[in-house]
């Protein structure tokens, strides 16, 4: 197809379109699920198409289809064409894109094992291996354990000249132990919730998860807390871990930051953004301990790429600095609003599908403590691990996360095991009163395969790098 790209834009240059772009993918899929020692499903997917994007008279239009020949993409590109036409008459303002460097180049991630190529047999048999584990105390009336793997070719070609290719692999798993004692149910998830963790690599990564040799522990963990008192309801210091501080990144950072947030192009499915265009640069977002960084440049990170869906090279770039409020996600066309270059965020679900503003890896940068000491540092609080619900304003501002276990502090030392536990705060409050960080030892890049933007609703692969944090007189109980 890489002549019928061409003839296709040479085509567009000729109908005097202002910009065209065309994204063509492939990808293949596979998912496995296990439950209480039976496969509750096998499915291997795969897909491909083409999507075309234009400005013209000031407007964009897209077009699409899973057709591939020659003919199908000159249909389509003069379809996304007339709805350009179309849309230019009532548009409010014309289209226009900051300027890019060009490039004609490959990416391909970096991995060891190829898991499409590891026999199914093997990996249900891990799968099977590490729920059983789980089963081994009647408490435990649900052990469940998936695997995901994805592998994406991407074709990029523009009027400008950009032609680049991309092969990204990505592989993911966790399992998940549920126990029950009459009417109380608990859970315990590995090694991550949101159906585990995730990353740009091979089937080594899945192997390095040691998802059996950790099962004792998670299955003994669902059920102590059956038992566990409940979280108090107080202000207090709370030290949260990273796997659950990459989801209070994700929410209360990673989102407000993108700039269609903010703009307001992208406000219907979960609202807009408090960190406006008047707080850039002076906003105390949160302490000086507090920089958070975006970085599709980080190797085997789930947000990782070399390009994203316009031709924009990977970059890394800072959103919060010593706590001041800095900078934005942006696209080719939001950039012109802050006289900037696009620093690469624009990415579609699929070739049927516009690229949005999305998240990349959005990184609490790593502090100076080791976890012990921090934990020795505290003299009253709580440890908490892992996300169990969440929920924030359409502003980004107010939110409210619960989590799976909290084990109490005190006089330095980690207690006794505590259920439901919840915690609230306000955005730049809570930032605020965040006085320590750990440090690259126990820092870690949490992938998350279901960040959820758009309509119609688009799922992108994105990922968090965080350690354990410290915040101080945050409210913390069961009923907040």
């Amino acid at each position: 197809m890489k002549e019928a790209i061409k003839e296709t834009l040479e085509f567009l240059k000729r109908k005097k379109v202002e910009y065209a772009d065309i994204r063509q993918i492939h990808r293949v899929t596979e998912n496995i699920e296990v439950k209480n020692g039976n496969i509750e499903g096998i499915s291997c997917d795969e897909d491909q198409g083409f999507g075309i994007r234009i400005i013209a008279n000031g407007a964009w239009g897209f077009a699409s289809s899973s057709v591939l020949s020659p003919a199908e993409m000159k249909r389509v590109a003069n379809k996304a064409l007339e709805i350009a036409k179309a849309s230019s008459i009532i548009k409010k303002e014309l289209a226009r894109l900051s300027p890019t460097e060009v490039f004609e180049d490959q990416y391909i991630s970096k991995y060891e094992i190829d898991p499409f190529k590891v026999p199914l047999e093997e990996k249900i048999e891990l799968l099977l291996k590490a729920t059983e584990l789980l089963r081994k105390n009647d408490k435990i009336k649900v052990a469940e354990g998936s695997m995901d793997f994805h592998k994406t070719e991407k074709l990029f070609a523009s009027t400008e000249g950009a032609f680049i290719r991309q092969s990204i692999l990505e592989s993911g798993a966790g399992i998940l132990a549920t126990a029950v004692n009459g009417n109380e149910v608990q859970r315990r998830c590995y090694p991550n919730s949101h159906r585990g963790d995730y990353a740009t690599r091979g089937y080594e990564f899945i192997q390095g998860l040691n998802l059996a040799e950790n099962a004792d522990r998670v299955r003994e963990e669902a059920i102590e807390l059956l038992s566990a008192p409940a979280c108090p309801d107080k202000d207090t210091t709370l030290i949260i871990t990273g796997s659950q501080m990459a989801l209070q990144v994700h929410e209360s950072c990673g989102h407000p930051t993108e700039l269609d947030r903010v703009l307001g192009t992208e406000v219907s499915l979960a609202g807009s953004s408090f960190m406006t265009l008047d707080k850039l640069n002076k906003l105390k977002y949160g302490s000086g301990k507090v920089s958070i960084t975006a970085d599709a440049t980080l190797e085997g990170g789930l947000g990782s790429f070399g390009y994203d869906d316009e031709g924009v090279k990977a970059q890394r770039v800072e959103l919060v600095k010593n706590g001041i409020f800095v900078g934005y996600l942006t696209s080719r066309e939001t950039a012109r609003v802050l006289n900037q270059k696009s620093n690469g965020t624009m990415r579609a679900e699929g070739w049927n599908r516009i690229p949005l503003i999305r998240m990349t890896n959005i990184n609490l940068e790593p502090g100076e403590w080791e976890l012990d000491n921090l934990i020795a540092d505290t003299k009253d609080g709580f440890l908490l691990d892992m996300n169990k619900s969440w929920s924030i304003d359409d502003k980004r501002l107010n939110f409210q996360f619960g989590v799976e276990a909290a084990w109490e502090i005190k006089d330095g030392k980690k207690g006794r095991m505590h259920k439901n536990a919840v915690y609230t705060g306000i955005t730049p409050e809570f930032w605020n009163s965040c006085d320590a960080v750990c440090n690259r030892n126990h820092w870690h890049v949490w992938g998350l395969p279901n960040c959820g933007k758009g309509e119609p609703m688009q799922t992108m692969h994105v990922a968090h790098g965080a350690a354990p944090a410290r915040f101080r007189n945050v409210k913390v109980g069961v009923s907040r």
